[in-house]
């Protein structure tokens, strides 16, 4: 249940263009409707925690160049609420901006943090997972991070070993952690899938605001201090003035390294509830609902014939006729037709000239 002191900070910074050519550096994909469901999954996100936060709590960190952007879909969160970073210095220091800029408002906050680009496809077993989570972190000093229940051999995410030899006496489904995992290669990774104690590290946080600011003072105390300076004048016309001058000093580190592996009451807690982070098309055809035939279709009009395994994205097009393709990924956007095999999903760049 939202309370009036839960918050939600999506990190929505990233320009990445890896669902070309329907995501741009211009229109990255968090701001583009993937799914075909007439919402970005920005939107999906926000969405998503209805009824845990309130939509005044609900905080955005971006880009400079998407602004106007996250305005447009997100109309009802106040315009105060989306931060600007004035250049790319990874998840800790935008955590810690938003971290210090949310305590002067509400000395109280109980947070969780959220990338902007996942998806969820079981929402009810989400709310549930997160509403126990926000009470967990409400009542101790603690710092908690979502487990995804692995189902395959995955090398692109990152893994956390859980110690499950006993749960935590406020909440029997969470557990502290053992230790984080780099993205392991292939052989690593089927050993994690045979035991029951690895998790994929979603990227999901949940903290009280004090227990946050309290690590970074401990374990970033440099990034503290820039963010710290800053309390006169949060909420006031000098803000972004001063964030311009003083972000670009903060080291480009990831809260990972920079508090989550460092401090001491970590905990996880493990969840299933149909989450994905879409980094791939490959990653969008297994997290969609797929023919007979193994294909997957997004679009308004689309006749498949003697075709497999394929990935197909044509929204913007009346009909589409596709035959004899296996294992293809066709996607279109802006008068921009992409068709390559699914195998070779990470050449693109380079077909399309953006690695130039």
């Amino acid at each position: 249940m939202a309370t009036t002191n839960n918050h939600l900070v999506i990190m929505a910074g990233g320009v990445g263009s890896r669902f070309w050519p329907m995501s741009t550096a211009e229109k990255p994909k968090q701001f583009i409707d993937v799914l075909g469901v007439g919402k970005s999954l920005l939107q999906l996100t926000a969405e998503r925690f209805n009824g845990i936060c309130e939509p005044h709590n609900i905080w955005v960190v971006t880009n400079r160049n998407y602004v106007d952007i996250v305005r447009q879909q997100l109309p009802d969160i106040p315009t105060g609420n989306i931060l600007c970073e004035p250049c790319r210095r990874n998840t800790a220091p935008c955590i810690a901006y938003v971290s210090w800029k949310i305590k002067s408002q509400d000395p109280k906050a109980n947070i969780v943090v959220s990338p902007s680009d996942h998806i969820v496809t079981n929402t009810t077993e989400f709310t549930r997972i997160m509403s126990r989570c926000m009470e967990f972190t409400n009542e101790t000093d603690s710092i908690v991070t979502l487990g995804i229940k692995p189902s395959r051999p995955e090398t692109g995410y990152g893994y956390i070993q859980a110690d499950l030899s006993s749960s935590s006496l406020r909440n029997k489904e969470i557990f502290r952690v053992d230790s984080f995992r780099e993205k392991p290669d292939i052989e690593t990774a089927q050993q994690y899938i045979q035991k029951n104690d690895y998790f994929w590290n979603a990227g999901i946080f949940v903290w009280n605001v004090n227990t946050i600011i309290n690590a970074f003072r401990v374990y970033q105390p440099t990034m503290a201090k820039i963010f710290e300076s800053l309390i006169p004048i949060y909420g006031t016309g000098k803000e972004q003035e001063e964030i311009d001058r003083l972000f670009p000093e903060c080291e480009n580190i990831s809260v990972d390294y920079a508090i989550m592996e460092k401090a001491e009451e970590i905990f996880v807690c493990p969840a299933d509830f149909g989450w994905s982070d879409l980094g791939t098309w490959g990653s969008l055809q297994t997290q969609t609902h797929k023919d007979l035939y193994g294909n997957s279709c997004i679009g308004n009009d689309i006749s498949l014939f003697e075709t497999h395994n394929c990935m197909i994205h044509t929204t913007q097009e009346k009909k589409v006729v596709i035959q004899g393709l296996d294992g293809y990924i066709v996607a279109e956007n802006n008068n921009t037709l992409l068709i390559c095999k699914l195998s070779e999903e990470q050449r693109i760049k380079q077909f399309s000239g953006q690695d130039k």
